[in-house]
């Protein structure tokens, strides 16, 4: 770093007490002896070294426990080591040569290094390498949670559930036996020391009980001896993916045989937690799954890999989905297909190098609540899922501070959302773009059942108009009606959205031939909607968008008249310009038509909401003006954006009708179909002083959307744009 940028840098960590993390990259060439310019310390690179340890006395460490030795070598051979030459610095980790000449009795050379800031009054945490080696990774949370005086501290307390799906489920020769049911539940009282609350959660589907080898069935009877020693919830009955049901009933049947399997059996039933088989279902939501667990169940919570998407692990979320909490769910490793040691990918050390500071562990260190899916299969035959979770957890107890316990689903659930309340809203993302999802997706819904492209708005901007024009082209369909909203379906943005990825899809028709199809959905309200962007990108990433533009003192003013014409009270006992200078003390109403009429026209400011989701080739801006006056130039223009052929023309199929005012649809040679009678009414015109006041209101916007318009490329500014600058500035 240069000198003034490094004095700068210097400067703010004093003044606000800030401290430094560093690495020490490897570099081409070995240095021995090297001062660090500036700092009384000196490096020696490219090293291999073995047998880490932590210094006990160091105040960083917080998480990371010291007192053991991680034997064997670490990992790459270009690790930098510190030496020291003034009291400000003590060592954090040491480890030695991996080298045969090099004394065994000989003193540990320091990897980590802390700067106490002695010396210029800066505190520093220094990594003698990057962060390949697990026990530096817990060094530099700690080193984080040390420097930033607690406030980037990960708390200490972490919860873990093992579920064991598909009890009774597995071909003969690899289900449990009675010795396995007895390991299993020794092992579980092993954990039970360490881990407050522990019990195996056993999902089980009824249908396959007894359906294994004569001592592997003693082994079903045993678990059911036992039953009040695990927790358990339902799984399906007959082990079937139920996004394989169009039918909520069947589903139903199949729900209510396990349930009666379950009493007839002792097995409690009100955990109010339920897994389905391959996660089918739950995330694509398939809605007859919920509706079932809802009637059969009660479920209240339940968990998946897929949301938003099985990898990387580190990014799945929880969410709520008719009142059933979806918690994130983790993998240890262990599948169906890995129930003996040597059919384990990489083998026996590549599962201890996952529990002895890789995957596994990570994923426990990292989540406050961890829910492990493992099957039956891997608790018998070399009984992999026992050794995997009993040594993981004495890994952790070994090595971190971590305070371990468990507790029955339903309340990680209600814990998971108090810690993470922002996630308790869906995103709905696109099964299309994810090959796992499509095959947990429903069998009626198709890839072209979604819209390509969307007509955003604003209201009272002609989007009405565009959307009778568009329905007129052989090549385009809109969305179903809706009974509530008329020709809007208004899904992302409001309460619609909460109904589904089924609701929305099921305004959508399918047709013989899908490839030839253009569905679009116009929804005015989606324009300033904050969250319309994101929700929108996610479900329709490759959409085209649509807005059209007005003047947006003259839009506001429309928008007001609306209001008068559906009788809002608020709009009849107020005059336009007493709502547009509505002050915050105002009454609610009152400000929440004023917001109406004026947030919309903020354009820029809600394009560029847009455009951090949607590249600028997926947007269209049309002229409000242009439509209205050429409506069949601006539907090629828009046709060829929109890359349709052939061409529909329009020339033929629009007629301007002088008793309306607009062009009209032509139904025959002599007659027109307009648009309803709210439809181009003449309102009052607006009062001079309201409208300049509008104009000095959007002047900052206009002059923002002027700049946005040049950025896109746009070769033309529209007039209401150039008038309602000019006259703002000759006011």
């Amino acid at each position: 770093m240069d000198k003034w940028n490094r004095e700068l840098l210097d400067k703010y960590c004093r003044e606000y007490s800030v401290g430094i993390v560093g690495f020490a990259p490897p570099g081409e060439e070995s240095l021995v002896g090297a001062q660090l310019k500036g700092f009384p310390l000196f490096i020696h690179t490219n090293l291999r070294l073995k047998d880490a340890q932590l210094n006990a006395a160091s105040p960083i460490l917080r998480l990371t426990r010291s007192g053991e030795t991680a034997w064997g070598p670490l990992p790459g051979g270009d690790w930098t080591i510190f030496q020291a030459n003034h009291s400000t610095y003590e060592p954090l980790a040491w480890a030695h040569r991996d080298s045969l000449d090099y004394p065994a009795n000989k003193s540990p050379l320091a990897t980590v290094i802390q700067d106490h800031g002695r010396y210029d009054g800066i505190q520093r945490v220094l990594f003698g390498s990057g962060l390949r080696f697990w026990l530096h990774k817990l060094l530099l949370l700690d080193s984080l949670s040390y420097l930033s005086h607690g406030q980037l501290s990960l708390s200490l307390n972490r919860m873990i559930l093992v579920d064991v799906d598909d009890i009774f489920v597995g071909e003969k020769s690899t289900r449990l036996r009675k010795d396995d049911v007895m390991a299993l539940l020794a092992t579980q009282q092993r954990i039970q020391a360490l881990v407050p609350g522990f019990k195996f959660n056993l999902g089980f589907s009824g249908k396959y009980f007894h359906h294994g080898t004569a001592e592997e069935n003693l082994g079903d009877d045993m678990l059911l001896e036992n039953v009040d020693r695990f927790t358990w919830f339902s799984h399906m009955w007959n082990h079937q993916q139920p996004h394989l049901y169009e039918n909520v009933t069947h589903l139903q049947l199949d729900m209510a045989l396990n349930k009666q399997f379950a009493k007839d059996h002792g097995i409690p039933t009100g955990s109010g937690y339920s897994v389905s088989p391959h996660h089918s279902g739950v995330y694509p939501v398939h809605e007859g799954l919920y509706e079932a667990w809802k009637r059969v169940w009660n479920i209240k919570v339940t968990s998946t890999e897929e949301y938003p998407h099985l990898r990387p692990a580190r990014l799945r979320r929880g969410f709520i989905h008719r009142n059933i909490m979806v918690l994130p769910r983790q993998t240890c490793g262990l599948f169906t297909h890995t129930i003996f040691i040597e059919r384990y990918p990489g083998g026996r050390e590549k599962l201890d190098e996952s529990i002895q500071g890789g995957e596994l562990f990570q994923t426990i260190v990292y989540n406050p609540i961890n829910i492990f899916m493992t099957h039956m299969s891997n608790y018998g035959n070399d009984r992999l899922a026992l050794y995997t979770f009993e040594s993981v957890i004495k890994f952790i107890q070994c090595w971190t501070n971590l305070r371990l316990s468990s507790a029955p689903p339903l309340q990680l659930g209600e814990r998971y959302f108090q810690l993470y309340p922002e996630e308790a809203d869906p995103v709905w993302g696109n099964p299309c773009d994810d090959q796992r999802h499509q095959k947990i997706w429903s069998r009626n819904k198709t890839c072209d059942q979604l819209p390509r492209f969307l007509v955003i708005g604003p209201q009272k901007t002609g989007t009405t108009a565009l959307y009778t024009f568009l329905s007129i082209h052989p090549a385009i369909s809109s969305n179903l009606p809706s009974p509530d909203t008329f020709e809007e379906i208004q899904f992302f943005n409001g309460k619609n959205y909460y109904k589904g990825l089924d609701w929305y899809m099921s305004f959508f028709p399918t047709a013989k031939n899908e490839s030839s199809r253009y569905l679009f959905e116009k929804s005015a309200t989606y324009f300033d909607g904050e969250l319309v962007p994101r929700r929108a990108h996610a479900l329709l990433p490759r959409a085209k968008l649509i807005t059209i533009l007005l003047s947006p003192a003259r839009r506001a003013y429309s928008w007001y008249q609306h209001t008068r014409v559906h009788g809002d009270p608020v709009a009849n006992n107020y005059s336009f310009h007493s709502v547009i200078t509505a002050s915050d003390s105002a009454p609610k109403p009152l400000r929440d038509l004023r917001n109406r009429c004026l947030n919309p026209g903020k354009y820029a400011q809600h394009l560029e909401r847009w455009l951090s989701f949607y590249v600028p080739q997926q947007l269209h801006i049309i002229d409000g003006e242009q439509l209205r006056q050429n409506p069949v130039e601006t539907l090629h223009e828009l046709q060829r954006f929109l890359k349709i052929t052939p061409a529909f023309n329009y020339s033929s199929h629009l007629r301007y009708d002088p008793k309306k005012g607009f062009f009209c649809q032509v139904t025959n040679e002599d007659r027109t179909k307009c648009l309803g009678k709210s439809k181009g009414r003449q309102y009052p015109p607006m009062e001079d002083r309201s409208y300049k006041l509008l104009q000095r209101y959007y002047l900052s916007h206009n002059t923002a959307l002027v700049k946005l318009l040049k950025r896109l490329g746009s070769r033309t500014i529209p007039q209401w744009l150039k008038e309602d600058l000019t006259d703002t500035v000759m006011t």
